[in-house]
C-alpha cells in the first residue's frame, strides 16, 4: 500500500485548532489516494481462472496438478523419478503438506517428506586430536564399533601396555593399541559399488552355503569390506560395500532417511487408485508404511512401476504389493543415496569416485 505523502509530517506536532483542521484535511486526501492505489495494485495482476497466479506453486492440497518434466528419469536410474524419455508416467514431489500430485496422463502419486532439522556436531576443543578407542578399533577394519565395545569389555584390548575395559576411553595418535597382543593399525577406506544379480545372498557368510555377494567382489581389494544394508536373494540392483563403519551407519540407520528407488514388475497391471493407496500408506504386520512416490514406468505398461521409499524394513517393497494382492516378479534397485547403476553391467562392480565419496560423507544426498 502506498505511504501518505509528505503532508503527513505537518500533522504530528501542531496543537492549534485551525492548523490541526487544515492538516487533517490534507491527511484525509492522502489516505484516499493510498486506498485507491492499493485497489489498483490488487487488480493489476489477477490470478488466472482455475489456478494460482503466475509464480505461485500448486493449488490446494489434494488437488490434481501436472507433474514437472524435469522429474523424469530413465531405467538407468538418473534423476529422481521414473519414465522413458518423453513418455508420461513420471512422479514428482510437488504438493506441500502431504498432498498428492497426479499425472493427468499416466497416473502417478507422490508425498513430500518433511525435512528434519540437522543436529549440530559437537566441536572438539582446539588442539584435541584424541578419538574414542572403539572408533579406532572399528577403523582398523576388524569389526564394527559395537563389536569393538564388546572387545573392550572383554578385556582383550591394551593401550600402551595397559589393559583397557572402560567404555568411552579416548586415545591419542601414536598410542600403541593391541588386540590379543597384536598391534592394530587403521586401514584405508574403500568404497565399492556392485550391480547385484539374482540368486546371490547379501551376507559375508551363509551357513546354507548359497552363493553370496562377497563372491562377486572377491579380490577387489586387500581390505575387509562388507555390504551396506541388504538386498533379498532375488532382488537385483545397486549394493554398496565399504569398511567405513561411520558412513555405513549413516546410510542404513532409519533416522537418516536415505532414499531408495526401485523398478517393480508385477504379475498383473496395477490401477491408479491402488498406487494412490500405496502412496497414502498401508498397514502391514510390522506397522504402517507408505511410498514416497510411485508411478508407471511407461504409460502403456501397467505391470511396471517405479517406487520411491526411505524405509529399510525387510522385504518391505514386496510386502506392500502383496498386501494389495500383487506378486512381484522382478525387483531392481536403481537408486540408493545418490548412487545409480549407470554404465555398470549386472554382476560387475566399480570403486566410487572421490567426488561420490565426498558427497556421501557430507550427507549431500537424500
Amino acid at each position: 500500500m502506498d505511504k501518505p505523502g509528505p503532508d503527513k509530517g505537518k500533522f504530528s506536532k501542531s496543537r492549534q485548532a485551525g492548523k490541526q483542521q487544515s492538516d487533517n484535511s490534507t491527511l484525509g486526501k492522502n489516505r484516499g489516494k493510498s486506498a485507491s492505489n492499493a485497489d489498483k495494485s490488487h487488480d493489476a495482476d489477477p490470478a488466472p481462472k482455475g489456478g494460482p497466479a503466475k509464480g505461485m506453486r500448486g493449488g490446494k492440497a489434494g488437488s490434481p496438478s501436472k507433474v514437472r518434466k524435469s522429474g523424469n528419469f530413465s531405467k538407468e536410474g538418473k534423476g529422481g523419478s521414473f519414465s522413458k524419455e518423453g513418455r508420461s508416467g513420471s512422479f514428482s514431489k510437488e504438493g506441500k503438506g502431504g498432498s498428492f500430485s497426479k499425472d493427468t496422463k499416466g497416473g502417478s502419486f507422490s508425498k513430500e517428506r518433511p525435512k528434519k532439522g540437522g543436529q549440530a556436531a559437537k566441536a572438539k576443543a582446539p588442539g584435541d586430536d584424541s578419538i574414542r578407542l572403539n572408533k579406532y578399533i572399528a577403523s582398523s577394519g576388524i569389526c564394527s564399533r559395537r563389536q569393538a565395545d564388546e572387545l573392550i569389555s572383554a578385556g582383550v584390548i591394551t593401550v600402551n601396555g595397559k589393559n583397557i575395559t572402560e567404555l568411552g576411553t579416548k586415545i591419542k595418535p601414536g598410542d600403541d593399541v593391541r588386540y590379543n597382543g597384536k598391534r592394530m593399525k587403521t586401514e584405508r577406506k574403500v568404497y565399492l559399488l556392485l550391480n547385484k544379480p539374482k540368486d546371490y545372498v547379501t551376507t559375508t557368510d551363509d551357513p546354507k552355503e548359497r552363493k553370496t555377494v562377497m563372491m562377486l567382489i572377491q579380490g577387489a581389494c586387500p581390505e575387509r569390506i562388507y555390504p551396506v544394508g541388504r538386498l533379498d536373494r532375488q532382488t537385483t540392483g545397486i549394493l554398496l560395500f565399504t569398511n567405513d563403519g561411520e558412513l555405513a551407519k549413516k546410510l542404513t540407520h532409519p533416522s537418516y532417511n536415505k532414499k531408495k528407488i526401485y523398478q517393480v514388475n508385477l504379475d498383473k497391471g496395477i490401477t491408479s487408485s491402488e498406487m494412490k493407496q500405496l502412496a497414502e500408506g498401508v498397514e502391514l504386520e510390522d506397522g504402517f508404511i507408505q511410498a514416497d512416490g510411485i508411478s508407471y514406468v511407461t504409460g502403456d505398461n501397467k505391470k511396471e512401476v517405479g517406487l520411491e521409499i526411505h524405509s529399510g524394513r525387510n522385504r518391505v517393497v514386496r510386502r506392500m504389493f502383496e498386501h494389495l494382492g500383487y506378486r512381484v516378479s522382478r525387483l531392481d534397485r536403481v537408486y540408493f543415496a545418490g548412487l545409480t547403476k549407470k554404465n555398470l553391467p549386472r554382476g560387475k562392480w566399480r570403486f566410487l569416485s572421490e567426488k561420490e565419496v565426498s558427497r556421501l560423507q557430507m550427507n549431500a544426498y537424500e
